[in-house]
């Protein structure tokens, strides 16, 4: 779909018309349901745009060998649909890439979406008119919209992060980084190397290593991993969880991580060391990252030496499944296990191949990267066909800061977030009225529908509550500058500061790191959301008159 069909909107209580309502730009979990929330439940015209050739957002590109979920199928999904969660079935414990694209695409056709998306278009700008109280968004085409409301629903993990490595466009072979993955690719009979071993990493050299003459990967920070756990999941299995969704999803929504576990209330120590081996077994026999870190003992996240018995154990598990001792040092892990839990298929087991080799680049850092492949500090030149790079995104923030993106004042998203990212509650920023995020910075730190949905909804309200009062609305200085000494107050009260990693957005050289999630868990943040709205849109200012942007 790429024709724009026109239609008019009414600004608010008509103060002047508008192409559109709301523009949503993003076609992935959070655009779906929120052009529904606002087309079929608040009245609006909205039209939503995304620069793919498809929906589903991060399941559209990232098509690697291996994609998968690393949240239980029965949990990765809509909940707001009763009946859609009856209907559609899966049939494996973890879905893969093909099997959520597919279940978007349903929706897509289930609720009628399509008509209103506009696909193959990506957004250049969007300028806030003080006067008119509207936005001025201009595609990369040069389209140009009005609308009263925009909505960016970026994903979390879309901009893509290319590592700065000298030479490395002269490289003769094929360079792919994982999320912007070509339709077909043909590893057999060739020589892959892998550079980033995160969640991403993981999942591809698993399921590329069978195929490869031989895989080489790079290593510099070696993870903490635990088995997926994936299988089958029977008719039986499904129907008993369909029976018993209500109950789930109240779990889901009163949790910590809402990831479809009871998580522990136990504290490690306060338990035998035998004790504590049995629960982590148990856990690695299940699978699941989350399940490891958070359903075993409460304080694996936020005590010393419970971290150290949760990583004491994944280190000795290393050192039984990888045969080679050279091997098993250099993946062996030494800081903290603080990063986003990961979990993949037969990580570890794939380096007991012999065409799967491991570079320390730690203790022999990439030096360039040549026609012929990579070049390492002690001289080597690693001959590769196929240079993959599994080196994540620029996450939270990163689209915004390449859009063309201007509030109050004129004044940029990239000057607005110059020291920080920064927003109220993750679905706001100061100085940029009527416009909402869907996973902003300093959003819950979750299995991501859940929290999707609880955004979405929550926006529905306060855009329901701008219409009444005719008003543009955005939060105060104070009210952000509040959530942002509330995020770190809390992310401080864990490891997660003490080790670099995305989360923080320390993976991108350059990039200030700083907190980017609200790690209080889902049933807090829903606590926060219910005490804002019913103290009246707490910390929200709805202004008719245009004031100056803050300083």
């Amino acid at each position: 779909m790429t024709t724009l069909t026109t239609t008019t909107g009414s600004g608010p209580h008509g103060a002047r018309p508008v192409d559109y309502d709301a523009i949503v730009i993003g076609a992935g979990f959070g655009g779906l349901y929120m052009l529904r929330k606002l087309r079929d439940e608040l009245g609006l015209t909205v039209r939503a745009y995304d620069r793919a050739g498809g929906v589903g957002g991060t399941w559209y590109w990232n098509r690697y060998p291996g994609a998968l979920s690393d949240t239980e199928g029965f949990v990765y999904r809509y909940s707001f649909d009763k009946d859609l969660l009856q209907d559609y079935d899966w049939s494996t414990r973890y879905l893969k890439q093909a099997d959520i694209l597919s279940y978007l695409e349903h929706v897509v056709e289930r609720f009628d979406l399509a008509k209103d998306i506009q696909l193959n278009t990506g957004i250049a700008a969007a300028v806030f008119d003080e006067t008119t109280k509207s936005w001025t968004v201009t595609t990369e085409q040069g389209e140009t919209v009005t609308a009263t409301y925009v909505v960016t629903a970026l994903g979390l993990l879309s901009k893509i992060n290319l590592p700065d490595i000298p030479g490395i466009d002269s490289f003769a072979g094929d360079l792919i980084h994982t999320g912007a993955w070509p339709d077909e690719h043909e590893f057999r009979g060739k020589r892959v190397g892998v550079i980033g071993n995160g969640s991403t990493g993981q999942q591809v050299i698993s399921a590329v290593a069978p195929e490869a003459e031989h895989l080489t990967v790079f290593v510099r920070t070696p993870q903490y991993s635990v088995p997926a756990g994936d299988r089958p999941m029977s008719p039986e299995e499904v129907a008993a969880i369909k029976g018993d969704f209500d109950s789930i999803w109240d779990q889901v929504r009163s949790s910590v991580v809402a990831f479809g576990f009871e998580e522990s209330t136990v504290p490690a120590m306060s338990v035998s060391e035998e004790e504590r081996q049995r629960v982590f077994q148990e856990a690695w026999e299940i699978g699941g990252g989350f399940r490891f870190m958070f359903g075993t003992f409460c304080d694996i996240a936020t005590d010393p030496e419970a971290n150290e018995a949760a990583a004491a154990f994944i280190r000795s598990k290393i050192k039984q499944i990888v045969k080679d001792p050279e091997k098993a040092r250099i993946l062996t892990p030494t800081d903290l296990y603080a990063r986003r839990p990961l979990c993949a298929n037969n990580y570890y087991e794939t380096f007991n191949r012999d065409n799967v080799s491991v570079a320390d680049v730690k203790e022999h850092p990439i030096v360039e990267v040549t026609p012929e492949g990579v070049r390492t500090a002690d001289g080597r030149t690693h001959e590769l066909d196929v240079l993959i790079l599994a080196t994540g995104f620029d996450a939270v923030d990163g689209n915004y800061m390449a859009m063309d993106l201007r509030g109050r004042g004129g004044q940029s998203i990239n000057e607005a977030w110059a020291d920080a990212p920064k927003s109220y509650l993750g679905v706001t920023t100061t100085g940029f009225p009527n416009m909402f995020m869907i996973l902003g910075p300093n959003g819950p730190f979750t299995n991501l529908p859940p929290s999707i949905e609880t955004q979405v909804e929550w926006i529905g309200k306060l855009v329901a509550e701008a219409e009444g009062r005719g008003a543009a609305v955005e939060p105060s200085a104070e009210a952000q500058q509040g959530w942002t000494e509330l995020c770190h107050t809390i992310a401080d009260m864990t490891l997660f500061p003490k080790v670099d990693s995305w989360i923080f957005g320390a993976n991108v050289p350059g990039k200030t790191k700083t907190v980017m999630f609200y790690i209080g868990g889902l049933a807090n943040y829903r606590a926060e959301l219910a005490a804002v709205e019913a103290e009246g849109f707490r910390g929200f200012e709805f202004a008719e008159a245009s004031h100056p942007a803050p300083a």
